[in-house]
């Protein structure tokens, strides 16, 4: 159930027109009353002796009681309350009550003191009602509605809860703003799929992703096309910013522009600043230089795999550090997620588009970020952004997968943490990025894990014999799992190159398999193959791998012996 209270206006009359009226696309249907403040006021939609005009003058009476300087300038108050799709078609007196519901929750009407403003509920689909009030009562008190948002949003959750209705998860204000309906229907008139709202946040995340400074920022800006208004203060200090689409219009013409606070709240210029300094106060400002910073470039291989270790790393900030820490890695995955949207193949570009737009939600919350532990995702997302497009194949292809797989987990570990803290929107909304990067990974994966694979079933009988022992002997209570798994033979290929680059594949696996999101893991053996490929630097693609060289002779006991050997850190990066 979703309850939005719309802006407050002047004349009665003219939202009770639209209401028994048609709509605006003769969606209305049966517009009628199902409560009002006396249960007794003229319905204009069932009796035909009633008329708006009545309705209207009853609703404003106590507004035309009291002087003109004592009423409030906009004294409307509008209500709508809109059920899920799939919620069962509630009845009207079930639509009654659950006004009545509401406007004693945000304080318009006290039904046990029997005092109040007036209003009344409509009801013209089965799916919503609208609330119409006036801000003054019979006895000239205006009521406190301080909150009332807040308010009419925790009942709703009741009446979830009690009408067996779906239930939504509890917000806590670090929302960005929804499209208005207005905004909406617009959309639909041009064919857009989002607003210009959602397309105008994306762009600007997308912009500042790994973005350095005020220049750089604004130059994407620039370069993504959108229309810039920029607001200076007379000391020349820039205050803020304002974007637009350029064949979004108003009815004069105008291009209609959105402040960066208005499409999100970390989007407005002093919280895009304090992900440059680290602090909110210092470098507000860039010092003038007449050399502009060259961006870093790198082949987009080398960029995701970069990103990956970055990721690697956020994991493990997000299990065992502070809270302003975990929430700047957050925050930066974000920017990571959008940088690797903007820079995806064809056939992932959809599915990752998506997880950062839904992730968006998730990189915010009432814990402030404590920037500069951000750093190297900043740098991740700001080198994935110059290094270009990647292709879906070779190199590139198979080092997004890996880097997919890793972003998979860190939402994995944004989404665990966020349900500790009972941030339920955040949560929700990870959880749903990480099915997107789910799709994702399932576009990117099949072409380099096939390689492997195949990689793997042409090892002969005693070298992937001495693979399934090394398994064994690393992860006992994994190994008949994994075995058992299609990837297997993909996994066996690695641990050979491993072996053959030097490394000691009992520990390294070991290393590897010691991270609890395995539980999360659809497939052990492809989650093991990207981290040992990237933990033993090796190449993400298997066809860029030498041919095998002779089998060597080391046995299982000589690896166990190196193994035991060696001062590995559990949970080292590399």
């Amino acid at each position: 159930m979703i309850p939005r209270i719309q802006k407050r206006g002047k004349r009665t009359i003219g939202l009770l027109y639209y209401l028994y009226g048609p709509g605006k696309y003769e969606e209305h249907t049966d517009p009628h009353l199902v409560a009002s403040w006396d249960n007794n006021a003229p319905d204009p939609g069932r009796d035909e002796t009633a008329t708006l005009k009545q309705l209207q003058r009853l609703l404003d009476q106590p507004v035309e009681n009291i002087d003109a300087a004592e009423r409030p300038k906009k004294h409307v108050w509008h209500l709508s309350v809109r059920n899920a799709a799939e919620d069962r078609i509630l009845t009207d007196e079930e639509w009654g009550d659950i006004a009545r519901r509401m406007v004693a929750a945000a304080g318009i009407d006290d039904p046990e003191d029997e005092a109040g403003c007036r209003w009344a509920a409509v009801r013209h689909a089965d799916d919503h009602i609208h609330i119409v009030a006036t801000l003054v009562r019979e006895d000239g008190y205006k009521p406190d509605l301080d909150f009332d948002a807040i308010r009419v949003q925790a009942e709703a959750r009741f009446l979830e809860a009690e009408l067996g209705l779906r239930r939504l998860n509890k917000g806590d204000g670090t929302a960005a703003k929804r499209p208005t309906s207005a905004e909406r229907h617009k959309a639909e008139r041009q064919g857009r799929e989002r607003t210009p709202r959602e397309e105008l946040r994306e762009t600007v995340r997308r912009a500042v992703a790994g973005a350095e400074s005020e220049t750089e920022f604004f130059d994407r800006l620039a370069a993504a096309g959108v229309l810039i208004q920029k607001r200076v203060a007379p000391s020349g200090d820039l205050l803020g910013f304002k974007v637009a689409l350029p064949d979004d219009r108003n009815k004069a013409g105008e291009p209609v522009f959105y402040p960066g606070s208005r499409l999100a709240p970390d989007l407005s210029l002093p919280r895009i600043r304090e992900r440059w300094s680290g602090t909110q106060a210092r470098h507000a400002r860039e010092e003038p230089s007449d050399q502009k910073a060259e961006p870093p470039t790198s082949a987009p291989a080398a960029a995701r795999r970069r990103a990956a270790t970055a990721a690697w790393q956020a994991v493990i900030i997000i299990d065992h550090g502070d809270d302003a820490q975990v929430a700047a890695q957050i925050a930066a995955a974000g920017e990571v997620l959008d940088a690797l949207a903007k820079t995806a193949a064809a056939h992932t570009r959809k599915e990752l588009g998506d997880a950062a737009f839904v992730f968006e939600r998730a990189s915010r919350s009432h814990v402030t970020a404590e920037r500069g532990h951000d750093r190297a995702l900043r740098q991740a997302a700001r080198d994935l952004v110059y290094s270009g497009p990647a292709l879906g194949r070779g190199e590139d292809g198979a080092t997004t997968a890996m880097l997919i797989d890793m972003a998979f987990f860190l939402v994995t570990a944004a989404a665990h943490w966020h349900a500790k803290k009972d941030h339920a929107q955040q949560a929700a909304a990870a959880r749903q990025a990480a099915e997107h990067l789910r799709a994702a990974y399932q576009a990117a994966a099949p072409m380099p894990l096939g390689a492997l694979y195949q990689r793997g079933r042409r090892l002969s009988q005693p070298l992937r014999q001495r693979q399934v022992a090394y398994l064994r002997h690393a992860v006992p209570e994994l190994a008949e799992q994994i075995l058992a798994e299609s990837g297997w033979y993909a996994l066996a290929a690695t641990l050979a190159d491993v072996e053959d680059a030097g490394h000691d594949p009992v520990a390294l696996l070991a290393e590897a398999t010691e991270r609890r999101e395995l539980d999360t893991a659809e497939s052990v053996s492809d989650v093991l193959v990207w981290r040992l490929r990237r933990m033993a630097d090796l190449p993400a693609d298997a066809s860029a791998m030498p041919e095998r060289k002779a089998p060597r002779t080391t046995t299982t006991r000589d690896a166990a012996r190196r193994s035991a050997g060696r001062n590995i850190r559990p949970g080292k990066a590399r």
